[in-house]
């Protein structure tokens, strides 16, 4: 997979164990920036993460801001983005097998490089569940959130 990874200067510090962490599962990685710690608007990343997963040029995204709040804001704002914030294994890979997410938010305060080690994998792990074999509920929900999409 392709993976498109921003970050602001709040989460510049974990960006590189974020990048080779997305390495070592054998993906590749689009590097949209920040690439440095002076200080960036994390609007700025989210939206260049977001573009790229929208466009399929990138199948999903990681966004790392200070907590991970804002970044998982601006992202669900875009159109086919799909983002929350997991500082957890269980909720960085159900938010994907259950809900469909397709970017993962971190807190670079919040988080540190060794949360980051097995945060990634469980993100990137994981698959939608959606029409699988029980998985007729969860497509159903996930259904209803994208018609919600189209409402607005």
């Amino acid at each position: 997979m392709k993976i498109a990874v921003g970050c602001d200067h709040a989460g510049f510090p974990l960006k590189q164990t974020v990048i080779d962490s997305v390495k070592a599962l054998g993906h590749e990685v689009i590097d949209v920036g920040t690439f440095s710690a002076e200080a960036v608007d994390f609007p700025d990343f989210t939206k260049k993460v977001g573009e790229k997963v929208q466009s399929g040029e990138a199948e999903r995204g990681i966004l790392v801001c200070g907590s991970g709040i804002g970044a998982c804001i601006a992202a669900n704002k875009m159109k086919g983005v799909y983002a929350s914030i997991a500082h957890d294994t269980y909720s960085a890979a159900q938010g994907v097998l259950h809900d469909n997410m397709n970017v993962l938010c971190l807190g670079g305060r919040v988080i540190g490089p060794e949360m980051v080690k097995v945060l990634v994998p469980a993100f990137l792990n994981a698959r939608y569940l959606g029409n699988d074999e029980g998985g007729e509920r969860l497509a159903r929900r996930v259904e209803k959130i994208y018609k919600m999409e189209q409402e607005r």
